[in-house]
Parts: C-alpha cells; structure tokens; sequence
C-alpha cells in the first residue's frame, strides 16, 4: 500500500549571519491512511520545523530540499497558489499556540466558517450549521453562545479545540498537531487526547503528533520518530520502542516519564547536558556527549539508521557494537 505521506532526505536550512544552520537533516519517514505518527523530542530537535516546511510555512530564511509526497505528488516547495488549495482543506495544522493560531479580532464563528467557504464554495448559512456541528463534536459547550465569542473569551482548552475544529472542518486526510496540550492542565491535556483518537477512529485522519514528552503518544500513537539535533535518532512501532528502545536518548526519555508506582520521594531521572549547538555540531554522534554507553566510533563517526527489529531502525553505534 503506497503512504499518504512520503519523506525523503528532506533538509530544512536557514540564513544566518554566521551562515546556513541546518535544522532538519536527512529526515525520512512514511505516514499511511489512517494512522497516527508521533514525532518526539527535545526544544529545537527540528519537529516542528520539518512539517513547517512540508506545508511550505517556513520563515522567510529558511529553505528545503528534499522531497514530501503526498499521495505521490511532490509539495516541497510547491508555489504558494498550489500550496493554499492543499491547506487547510486535504492537509491541516494545530499550531502549539492557539491563542496566537486565531485572529483575535474576529469572532469564532466567523474564523470557522471562512475555511468551508474558501475551500468548499459553501454558502454563509450552510458553513455556519457545519461550523457549529463540529463545535458539538469537539464538546464545546454552548456551541450557539461560543461560535460568536472572540478567542480571548475562550479557555486554553477550549480554545484548542476551537483549532482542532477549524483543522477538522473540510475533513482533511492529514492533521498535524504541533504539541497541541502543551500549557493545558493534565484534565484538558486528557480531553483533547481523547478528541484526537476518536477523531482518528472515526474518520481515518491520519494523524502526525508533535510533542517532547513519549508519555503523550503512549495511548494515541501507532508508530514513533524520535529526533535529536535535527536528525532521526529511532523510528518504530510504539509498543516497541516502549518496550526496547535502543538509542540511548530513547530510553533516558522514556526513563524521565512519571510513573504512578514511582517512588514521590525520589526525583524523576534526566539525561546530562544541554542539546547541542546545531552551528557546531561535531563528526561523530551528536548524542555523544550526553551518553554514558559511549566508545570509539562515537566521536568519530555518525551512525546510520540500522534495523534492529521488523519495523524498528535506531542510529546508534551501540546497535552493531559493543
């Protein structure tokens, strides 16, 4: 079966005064109908920046190169025309942020209806009754009383919902989620996980969830992809990688997540150091200083991504060393 989504090489650079800095490097992954990807790592791994650049949302000194397929054509780098008709209508986004995702000066009813009309050719009455059936099925209370409030009358959760509805109105065939509960308590943090399954269920919305946190996707996602400087680091089927991660990073991320048998009086573990600095970044492991298992090649050489398991691969020398 061919994938919705097909990644290649894909590379996102930007401009900087000290020259080109390389924030997505060699990223290759696959996403099918229907199935949820979570994209796992640290701040400035290069998650976000990666699907940026597929929608083609890059900041004005960023570029890609590479290649993003979906359903076979080709979209890194279509022309903005050709961009808008996928947008928002066959490929959507929640932003991380969805108080700063929705214009703050127009109602929400007003913002939700807009998509049908661009994108469907609805008319104003008809995109409103279908504005308001997806209010009622993201469970926003009130839904007559919200689709005319502002974004600032709005809860966090509420308002992420409002983003999801908005992503989900045209019922498009892949939904990225940047860290779409980042900032939300641990109750709406819940909620929305479970919007994002049954709407996943329900619909066959292939799925791509951004987030820093493996304990996030452990109930959503089918498959995971755990980047580190730029670079995937481990791609596998999620019971997999929770049960055997094989990059170190994978399991010191794994490690750090609360468990509800943990000791309280004992603090949580964490990973040594700080990420590195993508400018300088050195020949071998970029992981390598951070690591306790580390030997020769390490330093030296950059491991390549090598399967150790049907459909799991890692990029760790440990994998065919020592």
């Amino acid at each position: 079966m061919s994938a919705l989504i097909d990644c290649e090489h894909l590379e996102v650079r930007f401009r900087t005064e000290h020259g080109d800095v390389c924030a997505v490097n060699d990223l290759s992954f696959q996403l099918q109908a229907g199935e949820c990807l979570g994209i796992v790592g640290e701040s400035g791994s290069g998650k976000s920046q990666s699907m940026l650049a597929m929608l083609g949302l890059l900041a004005d000194n960023g570029y890609a190169t590479g290649a993003v397929r979906y359903r076979g054509r080709d979209i890194l780098n279509l022309p903005r025309r050709e961009l808008d008709q996928l947008r928002g209508d066959r490929l959507a986004m929640v932003f991380q942020d969805a108080l700063s995702g929705l214009t703050p000066t127009m109602r929400i009813g007003d913002q939700l209806a807009e998509s049908l009309v661009r994108h469907r050719g609805l008319s104003r009455a008809y995109a409103k009754a279908k504005a308001l059936e997806m209010l009622e099925i993201v469970k926003i209370p009130a839904p007559d009383t919200r689709y005319c409030a502002y974004p600032f009358e709005l809860s966090g959760g509420m308002r992420q919902r409002v983003m999801i509805a908005m992503a989900m109105l045209c019922q498009p065939e892949v939904l990225i989620c940047d860290e779409p509960t980042t900032a939300l308590d641990v109750t709406v943090q819940a909620q929305i996980l479970r919007l994002l399954d049954g709407l996943k269920r329900h619909t066959g919305t292939a799925i791509i969830l951004i987030t820093h946190d493996l304990g996030v996707v452990a109930g959503l996602c089918d498959r995971v992809l755990i980047m580190y400087a730029g670079r995937a680091v481990e791609v596998g089927n999620t019971a997999d990688i929770y049960a055997s991660p094989q990059h170190p990073y994978t399991a010191g991320l794994l490690r750090s997540v609360p468990t509800l048998g943990g000791d309280p009086d004992t603090d949580l573990p964490t990973i040594p150091g700080q990420p590195p600095d993508l400018e300088r970044l050195g020949a071998g492991c970029a992981f390598a200083a951070r690591c306790g298992h580390t030997f020769g090649p390490c330093t030296e050489q950059l491991p390549e991504l090598t399967r150790v398991g049907p459909a799991h691969i890692a990029a760790c020398h440990r994998v065919n060393g020592p």
